[in-house]
C-alpha cells in the first residue's frame, strides 16, 4: 500500500466510517465535512505516530493537512528533508 492509499484507509476508517464512496485524492476533508478540527488533530497524531514526522503548530494548515493529496506530499516532504507550506519541512 502506497502513502496515499495508507492515508485514505486512514480518513475512511476513522471519520467515513468504511465509506469512501466520493472521496478522492483531491477531496477537501474541511469543506466536504470529512474531518473537523479535533479529526484534524487526530490526523497528526496519526502521521506522527506512523510517520515518525514532527507537526509543528504552524503547519496545522489547509495547504498541509485538507486532502489526502496534501497530506501525501506534506509527508513526503517532511521525510525527505524538504519544506512544506508554513513550515520548515
Amino acid at each position: 500500500m502506497d502513502l496515499k492509499d495508507e492515508i485514505r484507509s486512514f480518513v475512511v476508517d476513522n471519520f467515513l466510517f468504511g465509506d469512501a464512496e466520493g472521496l478522492t485524492d483531491d477531496s477537501s476533508f474541511i469543506r466536504e465535512g470529512i474531518v473537523d478540527s479535533t479529526g484534524i488533530l487526530q490526523l497528526v497524531a496519526y502521521l506522527q505516530e506512523r510517520y515518525q514526522v514532527a507537526v509543528a503548530d504552524e503547519e496545522l494548515i489547509p495547504e498541509n493537512l485538507d486532502s489526502v493529496q496534501r497530506v501525501a506530499t506534506f509527508v513526503e516532504g517532511k521525510r525527505g528533508g524538504g519544506s512544506c507550506a508554513g513550515g520548515e519541512g
